[in-house]
C-alpha cells in the first residue's frame, strides 16, 4: 500500500509504494461511499442523504490516512504487539467516524434517527469499528507484500552483484597470466636480438588486448567473435612457433552465433601450446571443435602432446590457472547447466570437453 519505510536505493519502489497508497486509499473510500449511497437508497432513504454519506465518507478517509503512520510505526515490531498496539487506535478512529455519521445524520439526514442510548451509538461504532479493522488489515497485507518483493529484490540485486564481480575477477584473472607469458616470449626475442619479430608481436599483443579489455567481462560474445579473438592470439603464439604451431578447427555451421562468455577458449588453447607445442622440437597440433547437441553446445579442444597426468580426475598443479579459471568460469554462469572433462587421447594428446546451453544470438547471423 506504500513503500516499506527502509531507506531504497534509486530505481527503487518508493515513490510508486506511495503513489499505489493513496490510489487505493481513494478508489476504497470512493467504493465505500458508493455502496452506502445506493444501500440507503434502496432502503428507502432520500436523495439528500448523499451528504451523511459525504461526511461519512470524508472521515473515514481522513481518519484511516493518519491511522496508517500509526499502523507504519506499530509494524516495526513483532506480530504479536502490532496486532495489540492497534487495537486502540483501531478503536478510535471507529469512533470518530461513528461521531460523524451521527453529527451528518441528525443534521441533514434524519431528525428522529438519534440513538436511543449507549447501546445505540454502540452498534453505530461497531459497524464502524469492521470497516476500520478491514482497512488495517489490508494495509498490513499490502505493506508486508511489497516489502517482502523489496527484500526479495534486494536480495536478488545483492547476489546479482557478487556473481558479477566474481565473473570479472574470474575474466580479469586472465589477462596477467597471459600478459606474463607474452612478455616473456618478448624478452626472449630482444635478447636474441629479434626486434623485427619483437615488434610484431608486441603489435599483435596490443590488438589482442584491446579486444580483451574493451570487453565486457560479464557480457557474452558470439562463437565467431569468440574465434576472431582466438585467432588475434594466435596470431601473436605463430610469431613464437612458427610452423611448429599447427592449427584445425571443425565448427558447425548452425553454431557460429552461439554466446558464450569471452575469452573461454583462450586459456585452453594457451595451455595447450605450453605442454604440446613450447615442449616439443617438432611442436604439435591444435584442434577446436564445436557443434551443437540437443539444447548444449559443445566445443572441444585437443591436441598431439603428452596428455594431461590425471584426466577426468584433477587439473595439472602449479600452472593450471587457465583451466581452473575456465573450469570456475562456467560453473559461475551456468551452475549445474554445464560440465568441463579433461580426458587423454589415444595414442597421445588431450582433450577438453566444455558443454554449456545453447544459446543463440539473434543479432548475428553465421
Amino acid at each position: 500500500m506504500e513503500a516499506p519505510s527502509n531507506p531504497i536505493p534509486a530505481g527503487n519502489i518508493a515513490h510508486p509504494g506511495e503513489r499505489m497508497f493513496w490510489l487505493l486509499h481513494v478508489s476504497g473510500w470512493l467504493a465505500y461511499a458508493a455502496y452506502s449511497l445506493l444501500t440507503a437508497l434502496g432502503h428507502g432513504k432520500p436523495i439528500g442523504y448523499w451528504i451523511v454519506v459525504a461526511v461519512t465518507t470524508s472521515a473515514g478517509f481522513v481518519v484511516t490516512a493518519l491511522l496508517r503512520y500509526v499502523l507504519r510505526y506499530l509494524m516495526r515490531f513483532p506480530l504479536p504487539v502490532f496486532v495489540v498496539g492497534s487495537i486502540l487506535p483501531n478503536l478510535m478512529c471507529a469512533l470518530l467516524i461513528s461521531q460523524a455519521y451521527v453529527f451528518a445524520l441528525l443534521q441533514w439526514g434524519c431528525q428522529d434517527c438519534r440513538p436511543a442510548g449507549a447501546l445505540g451509538y454502540l452498534a453505530y461504532m461497531g459497524s464502524f469499528t469492521y470497516v476500520i479493522v478491514t482497512w488495517s488489515v489490508l494495509y498490513f497485507g499490502i505493506k508486508t507484500h511489497l516489502q517482502l518483493q523489496w527484500q526479495t529484490r534486494e536480495s536478488l540485486q545483492a547476489h546479482a552483484m557478487a556473481h558479477q564481480a566474481q565473473l570479472k575477477m574470474l575474466r580479469y584473472q586472465l589477462n596477467p597470466h597471459f600478459l606474463f607469458n607474452t612478455l616473456n616470449a618478448i624478452s626472449t626475442l630482444i635478447l636474441d636480438k629479434d626486434g623485427q619479430t619483437a615488434n610484431r608481436m608486441v603489435t599483435g599483443l596490443s590488438a589482442f588486448l584491446r579486444y580483451s579489455l574493451d570487453a565486457d567481462p560479464v557480457q557474452r560474445v558470439t562463437l565467431k567473435q569468440e574465434l576472431e579473438a582466438i585467432h588475434l592470439y594466435l596470431g601473436i603464439e605463430k610469431l613464437r612457433f612458427a610452423d611448429r604451431l599447427r592449427l584445425s578447427s571443425d565448427i558447425e555451421p548452425g553454431v557460429y552465433s552461439a554466446q558464450l562468455p569471452s575469452l573461454l577458449l583462450q586459456p585452453l588453447i594457451e595451455n595447450a601450446i605450453k605442454y604440446a607445442v613450447a615442449k616439443r622440437v617438432e611442436g604439435g597440433s591444435i584442434e577446436i571443435i564445436a557443434r551443437r547437441d540437443g539444447d548444449m553446445l559443445e566445443i572441444i579442444v585437443r591436441d598431439d602432446g603428452p596428455g594431461l597426468p590425471n584426466p577426468g580426475v584433477e587439473l595439472p598443479q602449479g600452472n593450471g590457472v587457465g583451466l581452473r579459471n575456465t573450469r570456475d568460469r562456467l560453473r559461475v554462469l551456468y551452475g549445474d547447466r554445464q560440465s568441463f572433462t579433461t580426458r587423454n587421447r589415444t595414442p597421445q594428446g588431450a582433450e577438453i570437453v566444455l558443454r554449456l546451453p545453447y544459446e543463440p544470438s539473434g543479432s548475428l547471423r553465421d
